[in-house]
């Protein structure tokens, strides 16, 4: 089981080499599109260098503010602190901050760039929910994201999918404006037309599907982990069952941070064909899929 996991993890490091392929590729076509040559290349890898670096500083914050987190201490969470503070010296991780987010919904997350700048967040209805050993489970699987950075992992792929979805639509605006030039002269323009317009309408779609794999992927791999820090699998998946029957739905949860909670916030948002859409992105496996794991082992 081990071994089948840290091969999901080499794989998300490949599709993550694969979106930056892409986002390369798509740079150099808009640039040809455009007759720019390879200055659609460049303007790329800048677009991808700059919006990464703004999500590798500022990221959490703007996370926890989406969320309308609030700080909170031992005064004010005292069973939380102390098993927080328990099993960050167990996994030898330092106290990252901690945040509460009025919620009826039960749910978690983490967030930050590293260990030493991480913060995990917990809604008052997972806090009210959960009993000691099914809230310690949450927390371990919490700081196993933040110990194999998958929080920045994941802020590099959001990143990139919304690169990706940017120069697409350049692309397309270029076709519209240079499409006609393109024909008339004949040539290399005109024989990536048909192909641009192909990539620009499928590949935003192609950029989610991917981003929802690797999420899927570290989802399996930060459950085995916290159970191996707890050493009591019940704990969590007691914690998984209540977030199972729970259907309730995390108000302030987005798409563009719904691949950092323990369970996907909007997999029972809207209704008919909104909710199988919001299910076909899901940046969680199936709940039942995740319990099932964790009682084999």
């Amino acid at each position: 089981m081990i071994d089948e996991l840290q091969s999901n993890v080499r794989r998300s490091r490949l599709l993550i080499l694969g979106f930056i392929v892409v986002v390369c590729g798509l740079g150099y076509l808009f640039g040809a599109i455009a007759g720019g040559g390879p200055i659609g290349l460049i303007v790329a890898v800048v677009l991808s260098t700059i919006l990464t670096w703004v999500s590798w500083y500022s990221g959490d914050k703007m996370v926890l503010r989406l969320s309308r987190a609030r700080a909170v201490s031992h005064e004010d969470q005292p069973r939380l602190l102390n098993l927080v503070e328990g099993l960050t010296i167990a996994a030898g991780l330092p106290m990252p901050a901690i945040y509460v987010i009025d919620e009826p919904a039960p749910n978690a997350f983490a967030t930050g760039r590293d260990p030493q700048h991480a913060s995990l967040a917990f809604t008052t209805g997972l806090l009210e929910k959960m009993n000691r050993v099914e809230l310690e489970g949450v927390v371990a699987h919490e700081l196993a994201h933040v110990k194999n950075r998958d929080t920045l992992v994941m802020a590099i792929v959001a990143t990139l999918v919304g690169v990706v979805v940017l120069l697409c639509d350049w692309i397309l605006r270029a076709l519209f404006w240079g499409g006609r030039r393109g024909r008339s002269e004949g040539g290399n323009v005109a024989l990536l037309i048909p192909i641009g317009l192909v990539l620009a309408l499928l590949m935003p779609l192609f950029a989610q599907l991917m981003r929802s794999s690797v999420s899927r992927r570290r989802e399996y791999y930060a459950d085995v982990q916290g159970v191996q820090l707890t050493r009591y699998p019940p704990g969590l998946i007691g914690a998984l069952k209540k977030l199972q029957a729970d259907t309730t739905v995390v108000r302030t949860a987005s798409h563009a941070t719904s691949h950092l909670w323990i369970e996907s916030p909007l997999q029972n948002a809207g209704e008919g064909w909104q909710m199988k859409l919001n299910r076909m992105f899901d940046t969680h496996p199936p709940l039942e899929e995740r319990i099932r794991v964790l009682e084999d082992l």
